[in-house]
C-alpha cells in the first residue's frame, strides 16, 4: 500500500496539471493558510521539563496534608511543606518526584512515595530538534514564525540542511508533517509559517539523521500538512 502522503501528492500534482489550462496557478512555494493544531496545550510526556510559572500537582502516598497544587515561581523554585523551597526548573515530573522523595525521606518520612505531574503552564511550548545549536523545549508567547523558532534553538548547526525543515503537528487526532525551505523563506520566495504550541520542528542534517534516519527526506516540501 502506498503511503498516504504519496497518494495525496499524486492527486495534488494531477489537479495542478489538469487545471493548468486557462487558470493561473498560485505562486510557487507560497503556502495557503496552514491547518491549525488540535490544541496548543502541552501534551504530557516523560521528556516534558518543568518551567517557571508551571503549576505542579504533588501527591504523597499516605500524607494527605502534603497533597496539593504548587506553582513554580519566576526563579524556578517551589515551596513544599516540611522541606521548604526546592528548585524544580529543568526537571521532568519523574525526576522532581524522585528529588522530593529523597528530601522527605532524609528526615521526615520513611520510604516516601511521591507523584508529581505538570498541571498547567501559562506559556505554550514548542520543541526544536535536529541540526540546531541548542535543541530543546522552549516557551513561546504570542505569534511566532518558523524562522523565530529556529533562532530560539540557537540557529542552525554546521551540519544543518536549511533547505529541509520539518514541522510536525497534531491535526484532527492525527500526526501531520510539512516541509519548509529556510533559504526560500529568508529570500522571501516562500512564506514564513506560524508555529503553535505543541509543534515539533526538526531541522535536517547529519545530526538529525542519526535520530530520524531518512524519514525526514521522505516528507515532500509542499508547505502544507500531510498525514504522516
Amino acid at each position: 500500500m502506498k503511503p498516504i502522503w504519496r497518494i495525496c501528492l499524486t492527486s495534488m500534482l494531477a489537479t495542478v496539471l489538469l487545471g493548468g489550462c486557462g487558470t493561473t496557478p498560485p505562486a510557487p512555494d507560497m503556502a495557503p493558510q496552514l491547518a491549525l493544531p488540535d490544541t496548543t496545550t502541552i501534551t504530557q510526556t516523560g521528556d516534558l521539563r518543568i518551567s517557571t510559572l508551571d503549576v505542579l500537582t504533588v501527591r504523597v502516598f499516605g500524607v494527605e496534608e502534603l497533597n496539593g497544587s504548587y506553582q513554580v515561581d519566576h526563579q524556578g523554585n517551589v515551596k513544599i511543606p516540611l522541606i521548604g523551597t526546592q528548585n524544580a526548573k529543568g526537571y521532568t515530573a519523574l525526576e522532581f518526584s524522585e528529588k522530593l522523595e529523597e528530601e522527605l525521606g532524609r528526615a521526615y518520612l520513611q520510604d516516601p512515595d511521591v507523584t508529581v505531574s505538570i498541571k498547567e503552564g501559562l506559556s505554550p511550548r514548542v520543541t526544536i530538534e535536529g541540526s540546531v545549536n541548542s535543541p530543546g523545549v522552549y516557551d513561546i508567547s504570542g505569534s511566532i514564525s518558523l524562522l523565530q523558532v529556529v533562532a530560539l534553538g540557537g540557529g542552525l548547526s554546521e551540519d544543518a540542511n536549511p533547505e529541509r525543515v520539518i514541522v510536525f503537528r497534531q491535526i484532527e487526532g492525527e500526526r501531520h508533517a510539512a516541509g519548509f525551505n529556510l533559504k526560500k523563506i529568508r529570500a522571501n520566495e516562500a512564506e514564513d509559517p506560524t508555529i503553535y504550541g505543541n509543534d515539533i520542528i526538526v531541522v535536517d542534517g547529519s545530526r538529525a539523521r542519526q535520530t530520524y534516519g531518512e524519514v525526514l527526506r521522505s516528507i515532500p516540501l509542499l508547505s502544507l500538512f500531510l498525514i504522516f
